[in-house]
């Protein structure tokens, strides 16, 4: 038994190199459950958003857990990072509101459009193209991405506890701090809050489970109905892909904004994430990035033949780097966490965004630490951080964020007359943006 125990441990080690990256298999294993618990709300969202177009929701749950699983663990092996898959937030909005009940398409064409986009992905994932677009990002832009995300994160977290709240006449308020939900996350925020001033290992991790009990009693956590359930059969949306009208303009416009929001968000997750862990190169390089975007790019494809949105990085992913997770071990722990879920559902969705909240804004402040490496005195390069850190909460999108930041980037060099240190793909990418707006 103890000699199994030990190959386990040597097999753990060799394959994700944990000596390597002076981590451990507590530390890692710790870090896939923190990054599952804090972004286990996709299991539930995605079924209900998606769930408007007139899709089965049972299957979408079964589909939104296997594409997560799928493309984290591809992660976790062919990349060793502890980044984590599944279907993105905004984006199953645009396939649900837009596509579906904006443009009155049928969610099988909008399927197909997600299923060409994994395909292309993984044309320009081979020809390295996806990994040339995050090796000339200015370095300066790549540090704000982390902080933007940090800023991000954190206005999630807020928000999905009702502590700020939108507000017609001041665009957003602070909530009601009487309301049971801001309350347990405010309470929840405390507790971690002092877990963490304590050094204590796992401090998310135990805040995210303190905080789900404390709600028992508030009514904001609901008891389980049962630990173990079936999953609900897939039969009802996979392989529903509808080739009808590939060529028209719409499905260009649509595949293109899928193809454009999954990219630039998984590039700012990737960079930000791996900025705060430091990850890049001396050169600001990421290592294995053209690996880490393969795991996105079949992810996306596996996804849409199972029935669900684009899969894509996920930005909660900060949370477990945050707590020490560096290898593929994380991730392997995230995604062997999103099968069990197809098993233990009832349990996993008692887990309250009042709970979850405090991770998240906590996050978005271990990710401010970048910005002290931002040059500030340079307005050439401050100017374009500045804006690609504001825009990423402001306009709620990782990929609006590097569009402005870039474009700034981009132009005021050029006014400058500072030429020499912009790239031909810097060029080629602010045409891109321009012509995204333009669409």
């Amino acid at each position: 038994m103890q000699h199994d125990s030990l190959e386990k441990k040597r097999f753990l080690q060799n394959t994700f190199k944990l000596t390597q990256h002076n981590t451990d298999i507590k530390t890692e294993i710790m870090a896939g459950i923190t990054t599952f618990m804090t972004m286990a709300y996709i299991i539930i969202v995605n079924p209900l958003i998606m769930g408007e177009t007139g899709m089965d929701q049972g299957a979408i749950f079964t589909a939104t857990c296997l594409s997560a699983a799928v493309a984290t663990l591809i992660m976790a092996f062919l990349a060793n990072y502890p980044f984590v898959l599944a279907p993105g937030m905004g984006l199953n909005a645009f396939f649900a509101y837009t596509v579906v009940l904006g443009m009155g398409y049928s969610w099988e064409f909008a399927l197909t459009a997600v299923f060409i986009e994994g395909i292309i992905f993984i044309i320009l994932t081979f020809f390295n193209i996806r990994e040339a677009i995050i090796n000339v990002m200015p370095m300066n832009i790549k540090n704000a991405v982390s902080v933007g995300i940090g800023l991000f994160i954190a206005f999630i977290g807020l928000a999905n506890a009702g502590i700020v709240v939108a507000n017609p006449a001041t665009k957003v308020s602070l909530g009601d701090m009487g309301n049971p939900i801001a309350l347990v996350a405010i309470i929840g925020l405390i507790i971690t809050g002092i877990l963490l001033a304590k050094n204590v290992k796992g401090a998310l991790l135990i805040g995210i489970i303190a905080t789900t009990i404390i709600g028992v009693p508030f009514g904001v956590t609901s008891m389980p109905t049962g630990f173990v359930s079936a999953p609900p059969s897939l039969a009802p949306i996979a392989f529903k892909l509808d080739f009808k009208n590939i060529f028209s303009m719409d499905m260009l416009v649509i595949m293109f904004t899928f193809l454009f929001v999954d990219l630039f968000d998984t590039l700012g997750t990737l960079v930000g994430v791996a900025s705060k862990a430091d990850m890049l190169d001396k050169d600001g390089k990421l290592p294995k990035a053209k690996q880490a975007l393969f795991a996105d790019a079949v992810g996306t494809t596996f996804g849409a033949l199972m029935g669900t949105s684009t899969v894509t990085t996920y930005v909660e992913s900060a949370s477990g780097v945050a707590v020490g997770g560096r290898t593929g071990l994380t991730a392997f722990t995230s995604g062997v966490l999103f099968l069990l879920a197809l098993l233990f559902s009832p349990i996993i969705r008692i887990i309250p965004a009042a709970a979850t909240a405090p991770a998240l804004i906590l996050v978005g402040l271990f990710m401010m630490s970048p910005i002290k490496k931002i040059d500030l005195d340079d307005f050439t390069e401050a100017i374009p951080a500045f804006l690609t850190i504001i825009m990423m909460p402001l306009a709620y999108s990782i990929a609006e964020g590097i569009t402005f930041g870039i474009l700034a980037y981009v132009f005021l060099k050029m006014l400058t007359g500072r030429t020499k240190e912009l790239s031909i793909p810097m060029y080629i990418l602010a045409i891109l943006f321009i012509l995204k707006f333009a669409m």
